[in-house]
């Protein structure tokens, strides 16, 4: 009788609740060369395992995919929705992360069509409280819809856009990208000089994202 009360316990407890679901958008275009994907790649997978990041996503129960992006038409989920409980979890999405091959080069860089992909992404995300698309870039949108023009659809599911410019020359990346990307409470850029800041400048990056609960508002 205890058996089969534990097991109908099991088979009807709600899952825990999802407080974060991060969508991580990766820039694959034809600006960024093998070593600079190479950078990116491990650069998350080291932001991933850090301590205050791992934590907050356990703590968070936390969900998190991967978009490799570039031109129009050349968007692709590369890591399916995972679900972080255990640091183990963590470990094993790092190392899926370090693990993820490259889909595309040399194409060019359509920012809005990323985001209209990460979009479509959050279709089965409504049981997360939070949602953010972390959006690394090293250039301004050169095809495809606009970035701004996604806004309204992104706040209308309540998504928040932050974003990392890697500044590689004289544009100000990360003007174009606070003026034209981030959108939702609280969004945020932050800039990496260069490709080889990249890692350290993704830590800090996550780091915030993921421990923004302790002062989110949905007002």
């Amino acid at each position: 009788m205890i058996r089969l009360l534990t097991a109908f316990l099991l088979l009807t407890t709600p899952a825990r609740a999802c407080d974060l679901a991060l969508l991580l958008a990766v820039d694959v275009s034809g600006s960024v060369d093998t070593k600079e994907y190479r950078i990116q790649m491990d650069g998350l997978a080291y932001a991933l395992r850090d301590g205050i990041v791992a934590d907050a996503l356990i703590e968070q129960r936390a969900e998190v995919a991967l978009v490799q992006w570039t031109g129009s038409s050349r968007q692709r989920q590369t890591i399916p929705w995972t679900r972080i409980d255990t640091y183990d979890d963590v470990l094993a999405l790092a190392d899926k992360v370090e693990a993820d091959a490259r889909v595309w080069r040399n194409y060019s860089t359509a920012i809005g069509e990323a985001l209209s992909v990460s979009l479509s992404a959050f279709a089965s995300m409504d049981h997360c409280l939070r949602k953010v698309i972390d959006v690394s870039g090293d250039g301004v949108s050169n095809e495809g819809v606009e970035p701004a023009t996604l806004r309204s659809s992104l706040n209308a599911e309540n998504i928040t856009v932050n974003a990392i410019a890697i500044e590689t020359d004289k544009t100000d990346l990360t003007a174009y990208f606070f003026e034209n990307l981030i959108t939702g409470p609280g969004a945020f850029v932050m800039t990496a000089q260069g490709f080889e800041d990249y890692p350290e400048q993704i830590k800090r990056k996550l780091q915030r994202e993921t421990t923004r609960q302790l002062t989110y508002s949905a007002e």
